[in-house]
């Protein structure tokens, strides 16, 4: 093991830093891990689509099987509890629960997130739900998907039925899952579920998965009972690529498109106005109407931070050129020069301290864990079956790491959830890339955890002094 894989292997953070009472935890996605795609009720998902669509996803991989959780659960509970975390995040599938996207509840499909829950609670485990990681029932995308209003309406009536069935025992409730990548990877770049390459349709995807988020959160509160409800965002900072005012530009394009427009609106009840002329000036809009940005801007409790990297941008494409072929401003992801994962995206743990900082300043008073870090790199297990991932070891130790320096800063950051419990359906990139901290045999199903995983059971105890 090298020097700084040591080091960090042998991490101690003061208890000042992260105390006893820090949120542990891993997460996980149901159409990424589930399977059983045609069971007890389930009808296909946006996702279930796409992965038939040629071409769209690596190798024409599917998650018709994913990791088979769905048949043993009970199994990944007890692996769960073995890594002595104390909260699971996981989603729930709406096709599964509602399987036409309207109208009754699947008694099944409910039935299978009460035994999970069951099962968590059990083992002491603190149940964390998403609400919507992706899985839109193709039924609804037929008739608009987010781009149509409708669907926000269907989604806080979909968020009802899991409340209602769950309440008594779930005490977070988060609705959306990195809206960001619904909207513009799925409706604009098209390399996510559905493969829509609309601008138009993503901006109106933008607010309809917020107008959702602020429904349901109103409907659920108003159900009573002791809870926290929240919206997880995946996160980065835009930094110049240099000092030219054309990167500068670029820069603040790339925090008002992937930041801004969803927090101005969730925490201050309006569009950033520079994003709100720029769209104008190609003749887009968020179609807002009259109460609308009351109903996003209903208090939450909890913002959920996903982050895996920063990026710098320039105003300049490959040849020079300060606007695009429609005569748009260009704004070009640069990555840093750091070491990169296996999804070649750059390693910046320094640059977490930056955003927590970052949010804790420009949006105060919301209490911040993180829902998701981790990183995906190309392991498998030696001649004796055990897995000595270094690469992932220290990255999370890094963005722990992180993490404390924020905190020590002032900012309100109170759990960090490991992305992701085990390797499993990577979207497009199929099952190429593997973020585990436990290894996944798709053929035989056998979990193994990894160095990583056990690094990440043994920085719980000795930060909980156990």
């Amino acid at each position: 093991m090298n020097p700084t894989v040591t080091a960090a292997s042998g991490l101690i953070l003061p208890e000042a830093d992260l105390p006893a009472t820090f949120q542990w935890g891993v997460a996980t996605s149901s159409y990424q891990i589930e399977g059983a795609i045609a069971e007890d009720g389930r009808t296909p998902s946006i996702w279930d689509t796409f992965c038939r669509r040629p071409g769209a996803v690596h190798a024409g991989d599917n998650g018709d099987i994913a990791c088979d959780h769905y048949h043993r659960m009970p199994e990944d509970v007890a692996l769960i509890k073995s890594l002595g975390v104390d909260t699971y995040r996981f989603s729930v599938a709406w096709p599964r629960v509602q399987p036409h996207g309207r109208g009754p509840a699947n008694p099944a499909g409910l039935a299978f997130y009460d035994r999970l829950v069951d099962e968590l609670l059990a083992a002491e485990i603190e149940p964390w739900v998403t609400l919507y990681h992706w899985d839109l029932p193709q039924e609804l995308e037929d008739a608009g998907g987010w781009p149509h209003r409708d669907t926000a309406y269907r989604f806080a009536d979909y968020a009802m039925m899991v409340f209602d069935r769950l309440a008594d025992r779930v005490p977070t409730f988060t609705t959306l899952n990195e809206p960001w990548c619904s909207a513009w990877l799925g409706y604009f770049v098209g390399v996510h579920a559905p493969g829509r390459t609309d601008h138009d349709d993503a901006i109106r995807a933008v607010h309809h998965l917020l107008l959702g988020h602020g429904l349901a959160t109103q409907r659920m509160r108003a159900a009573g009972g002791d809870h926290r409800f929240g919206i997880t965002l995946n996160t980065g900072t835009a930094d110049p690529l240099t000092d030219a005012p054309e990167d500068a530009e670029a820069a603040r394009r790339a925090d008002g498109m992937g930041l801004r427009i969803y927090l101005d609106p969730l925490r201050h009840g309006a569009y950033p106005a520079d994003m709100v002329a720029e769209l104008a000036e190609r003749g887009a809009a968020f179609p807002v109407r009259d109460g609308d940005l009351s109903i996003i801007s209903t208090p939450f409790d909890v913002l959920g931070v996903n982050f895996y990297f920063g990026q710098d941008f320039s105003g300049t494409d490959a040849d020079g050129r300060t606007t695009d072929d429609e005569g748009h401003p260009v704004v070009r992801g640069v990555p840093p020069g750091t070491a990169r994962t296996a999804m070649d995206w750059p390693i910046t743990p320094e640059r977490l301290t930056r955003l927590l900082v970052r949010l804790h300043r420009d949006y105060p008073g919301l209490p911040i864990v993180i829902t998701e870090n981790g990183a995906a790199f190309d392991d498998a297990p030696d001649e004796d079956g055990f897995i000595r991932d270094d690469d992932r070891t220290e990255y999370l130790a890094t963005h722990l790491e992180a993490v404390a320096e924020a905190r020590r800063q002032g900012t309100d950051v109170r759990g960090y959830f490991a992305w992701s419990l085990m390797d499993n359906f990577e979207w497009a990139e199929g099952y190429a890339k593997r973020f585990g901290i436990v290894h996944v045999d798709y053929e035989t199903q056998k979990r193994t955890l990894k160095q990583s995983g056990m690094w990440f059971r043994d920085t719980i105890r000795r930060v909980r002094g156990a």
